[in-house]
Parts: structure tokens; C-alpha cells; sequence
């Protein structure tokens, strides 16, 4: 081996630092990438959550018969179920059953809500064929003929609020990603101009030696993708298994809202196809940083 190339090969190690073993840069791109998975993981759940609920509530309607009578009521809601089952635009009209009804006021009323003489409005879960707007207007008009005790409660008007939640925070979680993405770009730059600056001496060595800007950017690429990668791994699979626990707490606590917010498919592969575009960002900010600055420092 001649002088030169011995030479070249040493400067080529001490750009590397592979002594210096696992650096502070890879702690910072684990712990990037972990955040920046859990906050992808959230939007993602968020996502499908507010699908689901769009599906589930669409083209359901609660008909209630608010009447003090219970003989009268009982009628109305005999009439009210029949002209709803006749309807062409109902898929299905199925009547509350009063112990169901009992149930659900029993944490505000106790054992009074089961008095057979509590005035509960009698109401009848509905479900149309057509999901859209105009089927729902259609049926509350035809409601309406049978007088002012009638109300149509649409479910995605009164679930509305929660639907609006859920994709603010969708929208919250792809902000954080985003800004996520462009801190890691960042503190790329700084550790790569750092890198220059510590090795400047170094560089000047191989450029004499014939190496050129790119050969040298070539060897800094390397180990950040290098760091970025470890960095990639154990923070990916970190966000990966918290994100598998929280998802089976969730599922755990038997809420069809609370259980919605879970990850399908694509999003799991969505999740682990994170780690590598870190790795592609942080390689491209680095190449991109050094070759610039090369051109400057000789």
C-alpha cells in the first residue's frame, strides 16, 4: 500500500469517528423518530376513528314521541312505526325498548327512572337506505303530520362536535409531523456543520491527497445514515410497541367510540415505512449541507 493511499485511508477513518462508537446524534434522531411516530400513530387512529364514525352514523335517525299520556303515546308510536316501515327510503325502524330506556336513565334517576309513570318519551332507532341529506329531510316532513310530539334527531348532528374533535386532532398530529420531519432536517445541518468544522483540518489533508467535495461528503453521508439508521430502529420499534400497548387498552375498555381509534393495515405499514423516509431525510439534509458548505472551506 503506498503513502498516499495509507494516508487517505486514515483521514478516511477519522471522519467516520467509528471509534467513538454510538454518538449523541443517534439519541436524538431515537428520539425524534419516537415522537414523531407516536404523533403519526395518533393522527392515523384519529383518521380512521372519524371514518368509522361517519360510517356508523350515517342515515340513522331517533324518532322521538314526546307525550305525557302514556295510552296516547303508546298510540302514537304504533302509528309513527308503522308509517316508517312503510317508507320506501327506511331500511330498517325498530322501537326503544322501555327497559333500555330505564337503563340509561338509572345513573341520573335511580330506581325512579323504572316508574312505569315517568313520562319517557317513547323512540324508535331508524335507519334509511340512502345516507344523504335529502333522504333524512324527507322522512322528518312525513313525521311531521303527526303532530308536534314528533321530533327526528339526526345522530351525526348531536356527534358532530366529537367528528370535529377527532379531525382537529388528525390535523394536529400531521402538523407535529411535519414539524417533527423538519427539526430532524435541522439538526442534521447543525451535526453535519459540526462535523466539518471538527474534521476541517482532516479535509484539507484529503483534499491535497485528490479526494474531491463529493468523495468527502460521500464519508459524512455515511455516518449520519449510519446514526440515523440505529437512531431509526430503536426509536421506531419503541413507538411501535407503545403504540401496540395503548391500542390494546383501548380496545380493552369495550367503548365502540373509544374502540375506533385503532390502526388497520396500511396504517401499521404507514408506521414502519417512517424509520426509512428518516433515514432518506436525514441523508439527503446531510448531503445536501456538506456539499454546500464544502465549496467555502477551500
Amino acid at each position: 500500500m503506498s503513502g498516499a493511499t495509507k494516508a487517505r485511508s486514515s483521514a478516511e477513518r477519522r471522519v467516520l469517528d467509528e471509534a467513538g462508537g454510538l454518538r449523541a446524534m443517534t439519541w436524538v434522531m431515537a428520539i425524534m423518530l419516537f415522537l414523531t411516530m407516536l404523533a403519526a400513530a395518533l393522527g392515523l387512529a384519529t383518521a380512521g376513528a372519524a371514518r368509522l364514525l361517519d360510517r356508523q352514523l350515517a342515515g340513522r335517525l331517533t324518532v322521538q314521541i314526546v307525550e305525557g299520556d302514556p295510552v296516547r303515546r303508546d298510540g302514537a308510536a304504533a302509528r309513527v312505526l308503522a308509517a316508517l316501515r312503510a317508507m320506501p327510503g327506511v331500511a330498517r325502524a325498530v322501537p326503544v325498548d322501555r327497559a333500555d330506556l330505564t337503563r340509561l336513565l338509572q345513573p341520573w334517576l335511580g330506581a325512579d327512572g323504572a316508574d312505569p309513570q315517568l313520562p319517557v318519551p317513547a323512540m324508535i332507532d331508524v335507519d334509511l337506505g340512502d345516507s344523504g341529506e335529502a333522504a333524512a329531510v324527507r322522512v322528518a316532513a312525513a313525521l311531521r303530520r303527526f303532530g308536534p310530539a314528533i321530533r327526528v334527531d339526526r345522530h351525526e348532528s348531536w356527534m358532530s362536535p366529537v367528528n370535529d374533535v377527532m379531525r382537529t386532532l388528525t390535523f394536529l398530529a400531521l402538523a407535529l409531523v411535519m414539524l417533527m420531519a423538519s427539526a430532524t432536517a435541522a439538526v442534521v445541518v447543525l451535526a453535519a456543520r459540526a462535523g466539518l468544522e471538527t474534521h476541517r483540518a482532516t479535509i484539507g489533508v484529503m483534499h491535497m491527497l485528490g479526494s474531491t467535495d463529493l468523495q468527502v461528503a460521500r464519508l459524512f453521508q455515511r455516518r449520519i445514515a449510519l446514526d440515523a439508521m440505529i437512531g431509526g430502529v430503536g426509536g421506531g420499534l419503541a413507538a411501535l410497541l407503545v403504540v401496540a400497548f395503548i391500542g390494546v387498552r383501548l380496545h380493552g375498555l369495550g367503548s365502540e367510540l373509544l374502540g375506533g381509534v385503532t390502526l388497520g393495515g396500511i396504517d401499521w405499514i404507514a408506521l414502519a415505512l417512517l424509520p426509512v423516509a428518516f433515514v432518506v431525510l436525514a441523508t439527503l439534509a446531510a448531503r445536501v449541507t456538506i456539499v454546500r458548505a464544502l465549496r467555502h472551506i477551500l
